[in-house]
């Protein structure tokens, strides 16, 4: 069983390859660090999708500032979204606004090893 997997079962598809990469190197302790301080500090698919439906209805941007990008969260805060455009190509993509925030954690985790 993959050493990954067996660590982080949340992780699918592009993450689950992303992380066995990034793991690759590094033995059992390792991976058990890497995994509890990562498994902590990632953002949740599922999340990603419902607050960008909340922007829809409630307030635009909750997805951007819960994936760390501030900047963008206060720009659609401030336009609607973009008129709600923005809202939902982030509602299409919310998948990879998680896996782009992951990768930078998991970045950080790893160097933090």
């Amino acid at each position: 069983m993959n050493k990954v997997l067996q660590y982080i079962p949340e992780a699918q598809d592009q993450e689950f390859f992303y992380l066995e990469k990034l793991c690759e190197q590094m033995d059992d302790e390792q991976i058990v660090n890497f995994s509890t301080i990562y498994r902590s500090r990632r953002k949740d698919v599922q999340t990603t999708l419902i607050l960008s439906l909340l922007g829809l209805v409630v307030v635009a941007g909750l997805q951007r500032f819960y994936v760390g990008q501030i900047g963008w969260g206060i720009a659609y805060l401030f336009t609607g979204g973009f008129c709600l455009v923005g809202t939902i190509v982030d509602l299409i993509n919310h998948k990879e606004l998680a896996f782009e925030c992951n990768q930078k954690i998991a970045e950080e985790v790893a160097q933090m090893i």
